[in-house]
């Protein structure tokens, strides 16, 4: 499956009075970014619920307060990304990269990060509940202030 080109041209005009509205308007409409590069990109609140941004390059991209939920983020790199808030509710990240991303109150409930790294990522105070996520996984990102 290949990107929408149309689609991806909307979100980098702009999130708010663009791609939001876009969404609002055609809430049946699937977003295709896949394998997208949107590299250090401003998405804060963006509403990408339901995407399929498999293997897209999200590095360092702020994604604070967006809505992921249902996202296919399988193998995706999140390095580095602000998800601080974000809603990543029954997403799939499995394979994805989020080293060192901050997964500050982000909702991770029911998300698979089956295989996902998440090494060093700031996941204070995220809910983790009935995600699909080792022991293992959870000792390397869990942050002493943690409360799962």
């Amino acid at each position: 499956m290949k990107a929408n080109q149309q689609q991806l041209d909307l979100l980098k005009q702009g999130v708010t009075e663009n791609w939001n509205s876009w969404r609002l308007e055609y809430p049946g409409t699937q977003p295709e970014l896949q394998a997208v590069d949107l590299t250090g990109a401003n998405l804060g609140g963006v509403d990408l619920a339901n995407a399929d941004l498999s293997g897209a390059d999200l590095s360092d991209a702020d994604l604070n307060n967006a809505n992921l939920s249902g996202a296919k983020l399988v193998e995706a790199n999140l390095s580095g990304a602000n998800l601080a808030g974000a809603n990543l509710s029954g997403a799939d990240l499995s394979g994805a990269s989020l080293v060192g991303a901050d997964l500050t109150s982000a909702d991770l409930n029911e998300a698979n990060l089956t295989s996902a790294n998440v090494r060093a990522a700031n996941s204070s105070w995220t809910n983790v509940a009935e995600a699909i996520i080792s022991a293992e996984q959870l000792k390397l990102a869990r942050s002493p202030r943690d409360d799962f």
